[in-house]
């Protein structure tokens, strides 16, 4: 298989080094993280290769398996955002597999209807939303009938790849309005319930760009900066009152949400370099473990910790 795979980049003007941090990805991810550019009848026509002509039926999985916990998440209600796809929907999926009921929040209420129904015995209440407004807010912890037992902030977008110095107001706006004051009002929303609960657990998801400036543009990194202060904050002013308030790092992920259009090219040339350098992809599945674990009762001695969950390129 590797010539193979050798083979077709050297079709597409590409070499073997620009899949390093997708090594350790099944060749079914590359279709997801190709956002279009390597469709399925690609990756058929490369196993088939491999195969003798043939595509081989369900097989053992290789590598890392998702491994359900049942009942981890039994008598627990959690809100998760931007369940609809990407990190998002693998978080809520994994929740509700595990017995929780899931306040499932997300902008596009079709794709919300679609997730859903992937999970017909699953306890899910969708609440499609814009949580930059406060109505949004309020419906989805309406939604939740007074128990709030967890919450996922997954939800959010990238800019554009643009230094301070070129970030247009638009840019900035929206990221910051989305990843962060949303976050941080839905979090300031369902506080209360828990404090009158005595317990809760709240995840917010950061990145590698909130750990340092190198991974991303002006207004993506200031605003996982600014989310991990909301975390710590909060984990601090909370943790008397059994709150545990947590955040999980991202690297490299293959969920395959594309860029945002016009992206900065003076910040792209900058920031290459050290993009090149993810030692690693993960999965959306990948990521689910690291946010549910943080969010279980598993977790019930950690409080206020950064999780780093980006395949070691933090250390870097």
């Amino acid at each position: 298989m590797p010539y193979l795979v050798r083979g077709l980049l050297a079709q597409s003007g590409a070499n073997a080094e620009s899949l390093t941090p997708v090594r350790g990805l099944p060749l079914q991810q590359l279709v997801t993280l190709s956002q279009g550019a390597m469709p399925q009848s690609v990756v058929d026509e490369l196993v088939r290769s491999a195969n003798g002509g043939e595509l081989p039926s369900d097989s053992e999985p290789t590598g890392w398996v998702e491994r359900v916990t049942p009942g981890r998440f039994a008598g627990m209600t959690v809100i998760v955002t931007g369940a609809a796809s990407g990190i998002d929907k693998a978080t809520a999926s994994r929740i509700a597999r595990e017995g929780g009921r899931i306040i499932a929040s997300d902008i596009a209420a079709d794709k919300l209807d679609a997730f859903n129904a992937e999970l017909p015995d699953a306890d899910i209440i969708t609440v499609p939303g814009d949580l930059t407004t406060q109505d949004a807010v309020d419906a989805v912890v309406a939604a939740a009938e007074g128990r709030i037992n967890a919450l996922a902030n997954v939800a959010g977008i990238n800019d554009d790849f643009s230094p301070a110095g070129e970030t247009p107001d638009a840019v900035w706006d929206r990221v910051i309005a989305i990843d962060l004051t949303a976050p941080f009002k839905l979090m300031r929303a369902v506080l209360p319930v828990m404090e009158a609960a005595g317990r809760g657990a709240i995840l917010n998801v950061s990145s590698e760009a909130g750990l340092r400036g190198n991974a991303s543009g002006n207004a993506y990194t200031a605003r996982k900066h600014g989310i991990i202060g909301v975390t710590t904050s909060a984990a601090f002013m909370y943790g008397s009152k059994g709150i545990r308030v947590n955040s999980v790092a991202p690297g490299g992920v293959a969920t395959g949400i594309p860029f945002p259009k016009n992206v900065s090219e003076a910040g792209s040339a900058r920031l290459a370099p050290f993009q090149q350098a993810i030692p690693s992809v993960a999965t959306a599945e990948q990521l689910a473990a690291s946010i549910t674990f943080l969010l279980s009762n598993d977790a019930v001695n950690i409080n206020g910790a950064i999780v780093a969950s980006d395949g070691g390129w933090s250390v870097q």
